[in-house]
């Protein structure tokens, strides 16, 4: 491997990890409005 290919894999490791959070963001809130929707029905 060169120093161009451990750069670019350290940004997509590090995209992967913002991705990783950005989505347990969303399921977290995708099941806080699953609760939400459930409690009125």
């Amino acid at each position: 491997m060169q120093a161009s290919d451990l750069t670019r894999m350290r940004e997509l490791e590090a995209e992967n990890a913002k991705l990783k959070k950005m989505f347990a963001d969303v399921s977290l809130q995708n099941m806080a409005l699953s609760d939400i929707v459930e409690k009125k029905l």
